[in-house]
């Protein structure tokens, strides 16, 4: 299979310039880490990379006539948010599942938010792209998206040159695709390890099978992690046995446990799917390579009530 190439991903980085923050690399004074904020974002994860950049690579034609997406919350934001950008209508399916702050917040950035059943999501989608003749920006499964994300591991590779490890959230897999393509590329001696919740372990089970293997969404939307509750396309498991050197899976305490660390020693409101990452460092770190270490912190879009549960 054809993967993303360095290339790409400098391209997505002079689209997006400008859009995305160049989140800061910060070293933590009371461990030996390095936090990647994507929670920083302008809504708030690293979806607005990928988003984005899918959308400026659109022929003006397809771009005027707008998108469509489905998501669990941070890509429905960074696609309604980049629509805005460019003045162009979306509609996004939503599972009627999501964290109302996440649905809420995608209606203010003046998306059409359809809310469907967690299993019917992409089909609801596909459906209205059909029917209303929208181009599908999908969350992962998609070559500028996963060049946009993959400008996270650009600016890690710019600002750590001498990183050691790489720990990144994986779901999709888009953002572990991107990450690992730009690390490989810039930084071969570093090791790239992905992470996923237990509860959501399909990822690390297919990659040791060393073929994709699909758990039932029942199972997989057990998590707290809801931004990490999908699974890799053929695409992205492609990009993830290319880049990926490891993989650990965390408990349910041990992402909570993340989101406590992360607000109260490093100052980062943090959702149980950007403190996942860090959770692997936190409660496994014996298991990871020598090196600095690089943590992504994927995003921070939490209700207060959630975040009151999860500090307390």
């Amino acid at each position: 299979m054809d993967l993303v190439s360095i290339e790409e991903i400098r391209d997505a980085a002079s689209r997006v310039e400008g859009v995305a923050v160049r989140t800061p690399l910060l070293e933590q004074a009371w461990a030996p880490l390095w936090l990647k904020p994507e929670s920083l974002q302008p809504i708030g994860a690293f979806k607005v990379r990928g988003a984005y950049n899918a959308i400026a690579a659109l022929d003006e034609d397809q771009r005027a006539r707008g998108v469509v997406a489905f998501s669990s919350g941070n890509h429905a934001q960074a696609v309604a948010y980049s629509a805005k950008r460019f003045g162009i209508p979306a509609v996004i399916l939503i599972p009627d599942v999501a964290p109302r702050a996440k649905v809420e917040a995608t209606k203010a950035l003046g998306a059409e938010v359809i809310e469907v059943p967690i299993d019917a999501q992409e089909s609801s989608a596909l459906a209205v792209a059909d029917e209303r003749r929208l181009t599908m920006i999908p969350p992962f499964d998609h070559r500028d998206v996963i060049a946009g994300q993959g400008t996270v591991g650009l600016e890690i590779t710019e600002d750590l040159p001498d990183a050691g490890v790489v720990l990144v959230p994986l779901s999709g897999g888009g953002l572990a695709s991107g990450v690992g393509t730009a690390i490989k590329a810039l930084l071969p001696g570093a090791k790239v390890v992905g992470v996923e919740p237990e509860l959501a372990g399909d990822t690390a089970e297919g990659l040791r099978a060393g073929r994709r293997i699909e758990w039932p969404m029942d199972l997989r939307a057990r998590t707290s992690a809801d931004g990490l509750r999908a699974q890799p396309s053929d695409l992205t498991f492609a990009h993830l046995q290319a880049v990926l050197d490891d993989v650990i899976t965390v408990s349910e305490e041990e992402i909570r446990e993340a989101v406590r660390t992360l607000a109260h020693r490093a100052r980062l409101v943090a959702e149980p799917s950007g403190a996942t990452a860090t959770a692997a460092f936190l409660s496994h770190r014996d298991a990871l390579p020598p090196g600095k270490v690089v943590s992504v912190v994927s995003g921070g879009n939490l209700d207060p009530a959630t975040l009151a549960d999860l500090l307390a």
